[in-house]
């Protein structure tokens, strides 16, 4: 059965991309379900970050399940129906206030990379295989996609992975700056765990202040809202949390950050 899971362990709310005969390929479902998911993690206070991650070692997601395309393609507004689920699944992530990070084993296909590439961060195990076989489908993909990519990779990364369509392994992608990391898939457990529990440690208010500071960098100058910026930046400063850590850092010990 295909479906995405939501599960909550301590600070860290876990999302699965779970449909394991299809190497957890992406229903129409699942696409519409993300959003709302990553709505709750937000709205719940004991979460601090959200890994995002596909069932089993065989594949993070392979993007959209092909089997359900004619369907979804019926009519135009069939299509527009599953392109504007497509579009704020793929918005989610990046919109989300909390950090999100995609765990990669195995394979990370098509809009598998774009679903990553919407991640504050990447980290991967080195059996990590990359491909964006839009060339030998003969797909089209449209511009917010292609940007997101570009944004994250550069321009000459993007037109190599998508005219040659050739397959790149965790070091290259790594190279390229696509990932965040390249753990030896045996340790990837253990090494998310410690970060996210590192993150989880750090004040949220100003850990959401700073996700928003990079969304306003990478928007069009004209669509930026820098007052709401600013607005978050002062309610840092006027936060139990900075009382908090600042007491701390003169009493030299571990601050305690509860988001106030």
């Amino acid at each position: 059965m295909a479906e995405l899971i939501a599960r909550r362990e301590g600070a860290v709310g876990r999302v699965i991309f779970s449909n394991p005969a299809k190497f957890n390929a992406v229903t129409y479902d699942m696409w519409c379900a993300l959003p709302q998911v990553l709505g709750d993690f937000e709205r719940d206070d004991a979460v601090r970050v959200i890994v995002l991650t596909g069932d089993g070692e065989k594949a993070f997601v392979l993007g959209a399940d092909i089997s359900q395309l004619d369907q979804n393609q019926a009519t135009p507004k069939v299509r527009r129906r599953y392109a504007s689920a497509v579009d704020a699944a793929y918005q989610a992530p990046t919109l989300c206030r909390k950090p999100t990070i995609a765990k990669i084993r195995g394979l990370c296909l098509g809009g598998g990379l774009g679903l990553a590439a919407a991640c504050d961060l990447r980290f991967a195990g080195d059996d990590a295989v990359f491909w964006m076989p839009a060339a030998r489908l003969g797909l089209g993909y449209n511009f917010v996609g292609i940007r997101r990519l570009v944004d994250l990779i550069g321009v000459a990364n993007t037109a190599d992975i998508f005219f040659s369509a050739r397959k790149i392994d965790a070091a290259d992608a790594l190279r390229m700056g696509f990932l965040s990391r390249v753990i030896p898939a045996a340790d990837l457990d253990r090494e998310i765990e410690a970060y996210c529990k590192a993150v989880a440690e750090n004040a949220p208010l100003t850990i959401a202040a700073a996700k928003r500071g990079i969304l306003e960098v990478r928007m069009d100058p004209e669509a930026r809202d820098l007052e709401a910026l600013q607005q978050m930046i002062e309610r840092c400063y006027a936060s139990q949390d900075y009382r908090e850590g600042r007491a701390a850092f003169d009493e030299k010990r571990r601050p305690h950050f509860g988001g106030r």
